[in-house]
């Protein structure tokens, strides 16, 4: 999620505001706040009483995270459009079946909350890069561009791979 969002700053010009709205298993396996500080983003206001939600800044670049559910993992607003993502993780060191199978269910499930939410703008099914991803992603690719979904997977260095991008 954080670094779909983080890719969105970098590669979409215009961009200067991504709302993240990470649920509580979010936040219980990934360390958000130190994740953020390492990259140089400041917590300039915090949101509500969780630890992690507020706003943080680096220069003109601006993450705001709340915990909202139903809205997205990663929304980001440009003059065109809207991005919506839905973002799933996991293990993705291992060739075990019981996570690798979580990693196709995970690439399945954002996908179809994609599908089952209106159309808006942008949707991007979100999920880590591995051998089994990468294959069921290019599988998936053409019916879900049908539907208005891309699929991007991110690598272990938070590197985004788009597969098949409706542009």
């Amino acid at each position: 999620m954080l670094a779909y969002g983080m890719h969105l700053l970098q590669t979409v010009p215009t961009l200067t505001l991504v709302e993240l709205h990470p649920d509580g298993e979010h936040a219980k396996r990934f360390e958000i706040v130190r994740w953020l500080s390492a990259r140089g983003f400041v917590l300039k206001e915090s949101h509500g009483t969780t630890a992690y939600c507020g706003t943080y800044v680096r220069g003109r670049q601006v993450i705001k995270i709340t915990s909202i559910p139903g809205k997205g993992d990663v929304v980001a607003k440009t003059h065109d459009a809207t991005i919506i993502a839905e973002c799933k993780g996991g293990i993705v060191n291992t060739s075990h079946a019981g996570p690798t199978s979580k990693l196709r269910k995970g690439l399945c499930e954002a996908v179809g909350l994609l599908m089952a939410g209106p159309k808006a703008g942008r949707q991007v099914a979100v999920v880590p890069r591995t051998e089994t991803t990468l294959r069921l992603a290019q599988r998936l690719a053409p019916r879900a561009k049908d539907a208005g979904i891309e699929i991007a997977l991110v690598d272990e260095l938070g590197q985004v791979i788009d597969i098949a991008p409706l542009q």
